[in-house]
């Protein structure tokens, strides 16, 4: 516990700053910046975040209009999975169809936070999420209180004795089972979940998460 929070300290600068940017996506940027965010997240399952930002900056000028071939020409050779082109335009005709497209209007109309995920995470229209995913998205975009319970994460979590297993959940049942846990362990650290979502994060990876 010691370990941890003086590891904390050391990190709470950078890790605060990261958040405070994270924030202002949504604050500060249009509707087009929010769906690149979410874009990136459906990119950055399996492979990572320096995948998913080098595959989003590929695609980001036709994001909005291509069809899915067009993307998925682009990610090849970029990415691992250019089939992923499919859930982005998907995910992308769904929200423009159903939302128009105006994602800050969409996340801001949602008053419980676990429904919000649950849109996101759940919904058989928008492809390549998760709750792990969809938790990825909702902190980027400003949004507080979500556990991003990827491998280095729940790693960590497992090596500090607070999950017993070293694996991601698969169901969401575990894996609110999991973020319960870990909601607990920061309450007796005194730091905020997304705080040490993030510093767990780097314990494994040697830098704080984009």
């Amino acid at each position: 516990m010691q370990e941890i929070k003086a590891l904390y300290a050391e990190k709470k600068d950078a890790i605060k700053t990261q958040l405070d940017e994270f924030k202002e996506v949504r604050e500060k940027a249009d509707d087009k910046r929010v769906f690149e965010e979410l874009t990136f997240c459906i990119l950055t399952s399996a492979v990572g975040p320096k995948v998913g930002a080098k595959s989003l900056e590929a695609i980001k000028d036709i994001l909005l209009e291509a069809s899915p071939e067009e993307l998925e020409e682009r990610l090849t050779g970029v990415h691992k999975y250019p089939e992923k082109a499919y859930y982005i335009v998907h995910s992308r005709d769904y929200l423009k169809s159903e939302y128009g497209l105006k994602m800050n209007d969409l996340v801001n109309s949602f008053k419980d936070r676990l429904e919000l995920r649950e849109f996101f995470a759940l919904n058989k229209n928008i492809k390549g999420l998760g709750l792990t995913q969809a938790s990825h998205f909702l902190r980027n975009i400003g949004i507080k209180g979500y556990a991003i319970l990827d491998r280095n994460v729940v790693r960590s979590l497992n090596d500090l004795g607070v999950l017993d297993n070293p694996k991601p959940p698969t169901t969401k049942k575990r894996y609110l089972e999991a973020e319960g846990k870990m909601t607990e362990f920061a309450a007796e650290l005194g730091i905020d979940i997304e705080e040490l979502d993030m510093l767990l994060w780097s314990m494994k990876t040697g830098h704080i998460p984009k």
